[in-house]
Protein backbone atom coordinates (compact mmCIF):
# COMPACT_ATOMS: atom_id res chain seq x y z
CA UNK A 1 0.00 0.00 0.00
CA UNK A 2 1.28 3.36 -0.94
CA UNK A 3 2.37 5.72 2.26
CA UNK A 4 -0.15 7.99 1.52
CA UNK A 5 -3.17 6.00 0.92
CA UNK A 6 -2.07 4.36 4.35
CA UNK A 7 -2.03 8.28 5.88
CA UNK A 8 -5.23 8.93 4.63
CA UNK A 9 -6.86 5.87 6.03
CA UNK A 10 -5.24 6.34 9.49
CA UNK A 11 -6.51 10.02 9.55
CA UNK A 12 -9.91 9.19 8.61
CA UNK A 13 -10.30 6.39 11.42
CA UNK A 14 -9.36 9.37 13.85
CA UNK A 15 -11.99 11.83 11.99
CA UNK A 16 -14.43 8.82 12.83
CA UNK A 17 -13.34 8.27 16.44
CA UNK A 18 -12.91 11.89 17.61
CA UNK A 19 -12.52 11.24 21.38
CA UNK A 20 -10.63 8.34 21.30
CA UNK A 21 -6.77 7.59 21.11
CA UNK A 22 -5.33 5.06 18.38
CA UNK A 23 -1.84 3.57 18.59
CA UNK A 24 -0.22 3.02 15.79
CA UNK A 25 3.08 1.00 15.31
CA UNK A 26 5.75 2.07 12.65
CA UNK A 27 8.11 -1.29 12.37
CA UNK A 28 10.51 -2.29 9.40
CA UNK A 29 14.17 -3.38 9.15
CA UNK A 30 16.98 -1.07 9.80
CA UNK A 31 17.32 1.69 7.42
CA UNK A 32 13.36 1.35 6.27
CA UNK A 33 12.44 4.45 6.32
CA UNK A 34 10.89 4.56 9.92
CA UNK A 35 11.74 7.66 11.45
CA UNK A 36 11.16 10.00 7.77
CA UNK A 37 7.36 8.23 8.26
CA UNK A 38 7.19 9.63 11.65
CA UNK A 39 7.75 13.02 10.54
CA UNK A 40 5.52 13.04 7.99
CA UNK A 41 2.71 11.78 9.90
CA UNK A 42 3.65 14.07 12.93
CA UNK A 43 3.44 17.60 9.98
CA UNK A 44 -0.17 15.78 8.79
CA UNK A 45 -0.93 15.58 11.58
CA UNK A 46 -0.17 19.10 12.99
CA UNK A 47 -1.87 20.71 9.37
CA UNK A 48 -5.17 18.45 10.51
CA UNK A 49 -4.93 19.93 14.29
CA UNK A 50 -4.36 16.44 15.37
CA UNK A 51 -2.34 16.08 18.79
CA UNK A 52 0.44 13.62 18.12
CA UNK A 53 3.46 12.29 19.14
CA UNK A 54 6.34 9.93 18.40
CA UNK A 55 7.74 6.75 20.79
CA UNK A 56 10.83 5.56 19.77
CA UNK A 57 11.80 2.16 21.14
CA UNK A 58 15.33 3.03 20.54
CA UNK A 59 14.94 4.90 23.86
CA UNK A 60 15.33 1.25 25.31
CA UNK A 61 18.73 0.00 23.82
CA UNK A 62 20.67 -1.09 27.41
CA UNK A 63 23.35 1.61 28.21
CA UNK A 64 26.27 1.20 26.09
CA UNK A 65 28.65 0.29 29.20
CA UNK A 66 26.60 -2.27 30.06
CA UNK A 67 26.45 -3.68 26.96
CA UNK A 68 30.08 -3.99 26.79
CA UNK A 69 30.24 -5.63 30.31
CA UNK A 70 27.62 -7.97 29.25
CA UNK A 71 29.53 -9.11 25.91
CA UNK A 72 27.06 -7.05 23.49
CA UNK A 73 28.35 -3.99 22.52
CA UNK A 74 29.40 -5.99 19.21
CA UNK A 75 25.52 -7.00 17.89
CA UNK A 76 23.88 -3.14 19.01
CA UNK A 77 20.96 -2.63 17.89
CA UNK A 78 19.60 -6.71 18.07
CA UNK A 79 16.50 -7.20 19.87
CA UNK A 80 19.04 -8.89 23.43
CA UNK A 81 20.54 -5.29 23.72
CA UNK A 82 17.20 -3.89 24.86
CA UNK A 83 14.77 -3.62 27.97
CA UNK A 84 11.91 -4.81 26.29
CA UNK A 85 10.01 -5.72 29.11
CA UNK A 86 10.53 -2.27 30.56
CA UNK A 87 9.34 -1.30 26.76
CA UNK A 88 6.23 -3.59 26.62
CA UNK A 89 5.33 -1.86 30.09
CA UNK A 90 5.39 1.51 28.64
CA UNK A 91 3.19 1.07 25.74
CA UNK A 92 0.96 -1.17 27.94
CA UNK A 93 0.37 2.65 30.16
CA UNK A 94 0.28 4.69 26.94
CA UNK A 95 -2.42 1.90 25.45
CA UNK A 96 -3.93 2.69 28.73
CA UNK A 97 -3.85 6.18 29.32
CA UNK A 98 -6.84 8.07 29.98
CA UNK A 99 -8.15 11.90 30.10
CA UNK A 100 -7.08 12.95 33.58
CA UNK A 101 -4.16 10.38 33.90
CA UNK A 102 -0.59 12.17 34.47
CA UNK A 103 1.75 12.53 31.28
CA UNK A 104 3.93 8.81 30.55
CA UNK A 105 7.46 9.84 30.13
CA UNK A 106 9.83 7.81 27.70
CA UNK A 107 13.50 7.74 27.08
CA UNK A 108 15.32 8.76 23.64
CA UNK A 109 18.05 7.88 21.91
CA UNK A 110 21.22 10.02 21.17
CA UNK A 111 22.93 9.21 18.18
CA UNK A 112 25.53 12.06 18.82
CA UNK A 113 26.27 9.93 22.68
CA UNK A 114 24.99 6.44 21.58
CA UNK A 115 23.06 6.47 24.82
CA UNK A 116 19.13 6.90 25.83
CA UNK A 117 18.51 9.57 27.58
CA UNK A 118 15.33 9.72 30.37
CA UNK A 119 12.36 11.31 30.34
CA UNK A 120 13.30 13.46 26.70
CA UNK A 121 9.34 12.09 25.40
CA UNK A 122 6.28 13.26 27.18
CA UNK A 123 3.23 11.38 26.65
CA UNK A 124 0.31 13.38 27.34
CA UNK A 125 -3.76 12.41 28.23
CA UNK A 126 -4.66 14.86 24.86
CA UNK A 127 -2.75 13.41 22.64
CA UNK A 128 -5.20 11.54 19.86
CA UNK A 129 -2.21 9.76 17.77
CA UNK A 130 0.56 7.81 19.81
CA UNK A 131 2.81 6.05 16.90
CA UNK A 132 5.18 4.18 17.85
CA UNK A 133 8.32 3.22 16.34
CA UNK A 134 10.88 0.49 15.79
CA UNK A 135 13.03 -2.61 14.38
CA UNK A 136 10.64 -5.06 16.52
CA UNK A 137 7.12 -3.83 17.32
CA UNK A 138 5.96 -7.29 15.68
CA UNK A 139 8.93 -9.69 16.85
CA UNK A 140 6.99 -12.78 17.37
CA UNK A 141 9.45 -13.50 20.02
CA UNK A 142 9.44 -13.02 24.09
CA UNK A 143 8.19 -10.51 24.96
CA UNK A 144 8.05 -8.29 22.31
CA UNK A 145 4.77 -10.36 20.82
CA UNK A 146 3.45 -8.88 23.61
CA UNK A 147 3.02 -5.40 22.08
CA UNK A 148 0.58 -6.55 19.93
CA UNK A 149 -2.13 -6.40 22.19
CA UNK A 150 -1.69 -3.16 22.82
CA UNK A 151 -1.73 -1.58 19.32
CA UNK A 152 -4.49 -0.56 17.07
CA UNK A 153 -3.53 -0.75 14.18
CA UNK A 154 0.73 -1.59 12.80
CA UNK A 155 2.63 -0.24 9.28
CA UNK A 156 5.13 -2.67 8.05
CA UNK A 157 7.20 -0.24 5.96
CA UNK A 158 8.62 -2.50 3.09
CA UNK A 159 10.59 -0.18 0.60
CA UNK A 160 13.49 -1.35 -2.01
CA UNK A 161 16.16 -3.48 -0.47
CA UNK A 162 18.80 -1.90 -2.05
CA UNK A 163 17.59 1.40 -0.96
CA UNK A 164 16.99 0.25 2.30
CA UNK A 165 20.75 -0.54 2.80
CA UNK A 166 22.16 2.45 0.63
CA UNK A 167 20.27 4.50 3.44
CA UNK A 168 21.37 2.31 5.88
CA UNK A 169 25.50 2.82 5.00
CA UNK A 170 24.89 6.69 4.51
CA UNK A 171 23.44 6.87 8.37
CA UNK A 172 26.29 5.01 9.72
CA UNK A 173 28.26 7.37 7.20
CA UNK A 174 26.89 10.73 8.93
CA UNK A 175 27.16 9.71 12.60
CA UNK A 176 31.28 8.70 12.01
CA UNK A 177 32.05 5.43 10.83
CA UNK A 178 34.06 5.21 7.69
CA UNK A 179 33.01 3.54 4.70
CA UNK A 180 34.19 0.85 5.06
CA UNK A 181 32.87 0.16 8.76
CA UNK A 182 29.37 1.38 8.06
CA UNK A 183 29.08 -1.27 5.09
CA UNK A 184 30.27 -4.17 7.33
CA UNK A 185 27.76 -3.04 9.76
CA UNK A 186 25.00 -2.66 7.97
CA UNK A 187 25.37 -5.54 5.68
CA UNK A 188 26.46 -7.68 8.80
CA UNK A 189 24.54 -7.36 12.32
CA UNK A 190 22.18 -5.52 10.42
CA UNK A 191 21.37 -7.70 8.16
CA UNK A 192 20.92 -9.81 10.75
CA UNK A 193 18.12 -8.32 12.46
CA UNK A 194 16.33 -7.60 9.29
CA UNK A 195 16.16 -11.14 8.48
CA UNK A 196 15.13 -12.00 11.97
CA UNK A 197 12.45 -9.85 11.77
CA UNK A 198 11.44 -10.66 8.21
CA UNK A 199 10.50 -14.45 9.80
CA UNK A 200 9.55 -13.93 12.99
CA UNK A 201 6.40 -11.59 12.75
CA UNK A 202 3.36 -12.06 14.98
CA UNK A 203 0.32 -12.57 13.71
CA UNK A 204 -2.67 -11.60 16.14
CA UNK A 205 -6.50 -11.83 15.98
CA UNK A 206 -7.90 -8.39 15.48
CA UNK A 207 -4.59 -6.23 14.63
CA UNK A 208 -4.65 -4.87 11.66
CA UNK A 209 -1.16 -5.09 10.02
CA UNK A 210 -0.87 -2.80 6.74
CA UNK A 211 2.62 -3.17 4.24
CA UNK A 212 3.19 0.22 3.37
CA UNK A 213 5.64 1.26 0.86
CA UNK A 214 7.33 4.64 2.41
CA UNK A 215 8.92 5.98 -1.18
Amino acid sequence: MPFAEAREGLFSALHTSPHDRLVLAVAGAPGAGKSTVCELLLAEAQNRDVSAIVVPMDGWHLAHRTLERLGLAQVKGAPQTFDAEGFVALVARIAGQRPGDPSVWAPEFRREIEDAVTGAVEIRPEHRLVVVEGNYLLLDEHPWRNLADFFDTAWVLTPDESTRRTRLVERHERYGRSTEDARAHALGSDETNARRIEHNMVARAGLTVLEVDPG
